[in-house]
C-alpha cells in the first residue's frame, strides 16, 4: 500500500506484511511514521525493530508486552544471585570449619563443644549453621517448584 517515498517502507518491507500488520495494530501507522519522521535516519531502523519487537510481545501479551520478560529475567537474575551468596556462604562455612578441624586434634567427629585451657567450655563456632543451609535450600526449592 504504501508509496516509494512512504517513511515505513523501508522498515516494513512487504515481505515481512505480519511485522508490519503487529505494528500497526499496537502503534497505528500514523503514529509509527511520526515517530519515525522525528528520529534521525541513523536510528529509524533500530526503533523500527523495536516497535516491531514491543507491538509482538503486546499482541502475545497483551497486559505485559515486553515489560513481561524484562520482569521475569529479572525474577531469574535475583534467584540466581540467592543461590550464588547461599553458596559462597556454604563455602565459608565450610572452609572455617576445615580450618578449625585442622588446627585441632583429629577428633573422630568435630564437638559441639572444646574445653579451653582455663576449664571453661567454648562452643563450637558453626554449630548447626549447615542444618539451617539445608533447611533453606529445601524451602527454597519447595518454593521453586510450586
Amino acid at each position: 500500500k504504501c508509496s516509494e517515498d512512504c517513511i515505513l517502507a523501508p522498515y516494513f518491507p512487504a515481505s515481512d506484511p505480519q511485522r508490519y500488520a503487529c505494528v500497526q495494530r499496537i502503534f497505528g501507522a500514523s503514529n509509527v511514521a511520526r515517530m519515525l519522521l522525528n528520529l534521525p535516519v541513523h536510528e529509524r531502523g533500530k526503533a523500527a525493530d523495536t516497535m516491531a519487537m514491543e507491538a509482538h510481545r503486546r499482541v502475545q501479551d497483551p497486559v505485559y508486552g515486553c515489560a513481561g520478560i524484562v520482569g521475569r529475567l529479572q525474577g531469574e537474575i535475583t534467584a540466581v544471585q540467592c543461590e550464588l551468596a547461599r553458596i559462597q556462604a556454604q563455602i565459608a562455612v565450610h572452609a572455617a570449619a576445615s580450618a578449625t578441624q585442622l588446627n585441632a586434634p583429629a577428633p573422630a567427629a568435630m564437638p559441639q563443644q572444646q574445653e579451653q585451657g582455663d576449664g571453661q567450655l567454648m562452643q563450637y563456632p558453626f554449630q548447626g549453621l549447615d542444618a539451617l543451609l539445608v533447611d533453606v535450600n529445601l524451602v527454597d526449592d519447595e518454593m521453586n517448584t510450586d
